[in-house]
C-alpha cells in the first residue's frame, strides 16, 4: 500500500527550533520524526512513499537521501503550498487506482498499522475510507468525530469550543480507490482535506481506534512531552 506523507508546513508553534530545522525533521528520542514515520509504515509493509515539501526542502531531500528508504521514495516541492487536499488531487496518480495511505506527518504515532490496515479492509461495505482516531486531553485543539454503534462517523466537529467527546480525528486515513475516483471527479478545487472534503463523507468514514502514543508535537510544551515520554 502506498502513502502519501504531508510534511511541507512551517511548523511556526515550534520556533525557534523550527527556524532552520522543517517541522518532519525535529528529533523525538534523538530520532528525525520523518524517520519514525518510515520505519513505522515500512515495518508494515507500507511503501513507496511520496513526501510533499516546501519549507526548507532542501534539507529533506539531503536527510531522505541519507536513508534507507532513498529509492522508494519521492519527494515533490511545492513552490506555493496547495493545500492537503491540493497535494492530494495533484499527486492522486501515485496511488495506480488502489487503496492507499494518507498521512499528516507531523504528528508523533506509534500506532499499529498493520492493526490499521486490517480494519480498513473489514470495513463496513458503505465506506469509503477509514480514519485513525485517538482520544485527546484537549478536544478544542482537534477535530472531534461522533461514531455510531458501527465506528462509522456520523459528525465531525473541527476546533470547537462546545463539547462533543474527546475522540479525535488523528488526520491518518486509508483511501479507497472508489472514494479517490469520487473526489477526482467532484472535488478538484478543493484545498484542505478535512474541511473541503471530509464533511460530504458523513456516514461513509469507518473508524479505527489507536491507544498507541499518539500526540500532536506542534507546541513547545507537547514536543517536551514527547521526548519525556516511554513509549506505549
Amino acid at each position: 500500500m502506498r502513502a502519501i506523507l504531508l510534511a511541507a508546513g512551517y511548523g511556526t508553534r515550534l520556533k525557534p527550533l523550527t527556524d532552520n530545522l522543517p517541522k518532519c525533521l525535529v528529533p523525538i528520542k534523538h530520532k528525525a520524526l520523518l524517520d519514525i514515520w518510515l520505519k513505522q509504515l515500512s515495518n508494515a509493509q507500507v511503501g513507496p512513499f511520496l513526501i510533499n515539501t516546501h519549507y526548507l526542502s532542501e534539507k529533506v531531500e539531503k536527510f531522505i537521501s541519507k536513508t534507507k528508504y532513498y529509492k522508494q521514495t519521492e519527494i515533490v516541492y511545492e513552490p506555493i503550498l496547495l493545500g492537503t487536499a491540493g497535494t492530494l488531487i495533484k499527486n492522486i496518480e501515485f496511488y495506480n487506482d488502489n487503496d492507499g495511505m494518507l498521512i499528516h506527518a507531523d504528528n508523533y504515532c506509534m500506532a499499529d498499522f498493520n492493526e490499521f490496515i486490517k480494519a480498513h479492509t473489514q470495513r463496513p461495505k458503505e465506506c469509503l475510507l477509514t480514519m485513525m482516531t485517538f482520544r485527546t486531553d484537549t478536544p478544542s485543539s482537534c477535530g472531534i468525530v461522533e461514531l455510531d454503534t458501527k465506528g462509522i462517523v456520523t459528525g465531525f466537529y473541527e476546533k470547537v469550543a462546545s463539547s462533543h467527546g474527546n475522540i479525535a480525528n488523528g488526520a491518518i486515513y486509508i483511501l479507497s480507490s472508489e472514494l479517490m475516483t469520487d473526489i477526482k471527479i467532484k472535488y478538484q478545487g478543493a484545498k484542505e482535506f478535512t474541511t473541503d472534503i471530509l464533511p460530504h463523507y458523513l456516514g461513509k468514514i469507518y473508524t479505527y481506534h489507536t491507544n498507541k502514543t499518539f500526540m500532536d508535537i506542534g507546541t513547545p510544551e507537547s514536543y517536551a512531552l514527547a521526548n519525556s515520554l516511554t513509549i506505549t
